[in-house]
C-alpha cells in the first residue's frame, strides 16, 4: 500500500512552485520509490511530487507497454524542444476521469538526476515527450486543465468539488 495520497484539482496546493532538491539522499530515494508505487497502483504513467504534496522537484515517469522502465527525474529541465508541436489527449492523476487535448512540443531533450544522484541526459518523443512536460507543469504549479478553456476548467473545477463531496 503506498504511503502517499494524490492532491486532487483543485486543490491550491497543486499550484506550489517546488523547489530544487539540494542533495539526493536516502529521503530523496525513498519519495522516489514510494512515487512510482503510487503511480503504478493508480495505473498512471507519471507523477510529480507537487501531486502528493512534496514542493521538490522529483518526478516519476512510466510509459512503457510493459509497465517496467521506470524513470526518475530529480531537478529536471528541458534543455531542447521542437519547433514542431503536438496535440495529445492528456489526463492527470489529479483530475480522475477527465481528458482533453492539450498542445506540447514534439520532441523534447531532457536533463536530470537520475535516482542515483547522477545526472543524465534523454529525448522524447510521442508519449514520453507529453508525459515529461505534464509533470514539469506540475513542478511549476500548473495543472494541465489551465491550457483549457475557462469554460472547461469552471466545468472541471465543479466535478471534482462535486466528486470530492459525495465521497466524504
Amino acid at each position: 500500500m503506498a504511503k502517499l495520497s494524490i492532491l486532487r484539482y483543485p486543490d491550491p496546493r497543486l499550484h506550489t512552485v517546488a523547489k530544487p532538491v539540494s542533495v539526493v539522499d536516502d529521503r530523496i530515494r525513498q519519495l522516489a520509490d514510494d512515487m512510482l508505487e503510487l503511480m503504478y497502483q493508480a495505473d498512471g504513467v507519471g507523477l510529480a511530487a507537487t501531486q502528493v504534496d512534496v514542493h521538490e522537484r522529483v518526478i516519476v515517469i512510466d510509459t512503457s507497454e510493459g509497465r517496467d522502465d521506470p524513470r526518475v527525474l530529480i531537478n529536471p529541465e528541458l534543455i531542447a524542444r521542437s519547433e514542431e508541436m503536438t496535440f495529445a489527449d492528456e489526463g492527470c492523476l489529479s483530475v480522475p476521469s477527465v481528458y482533453d487535448k492539450v498542445k506540447r512540443h514534439a520532441r523534447v531533450t531532457v536533463r536530470a538526476l537520475g535516482r542515483d544522484g547522477q545526472p543524465y541526459e534523454f529525448e522524447a518523443e510521442g508519449l514520453l515527450s507529453v508525459c515529461v512536460q505534464h509533470e514539469m507543469d506540475h513542478l511549476m504549479g500548473k495543472v494541465f486543465v489551465e491550457y483549457l478553456s475557462l469554460l472547461k476548467r469552471d466545468r472541471i473545477k465543479t466535478k471534482m468539488l462535486k466528486k470530492t463531496r459525495d465521497e466524504q
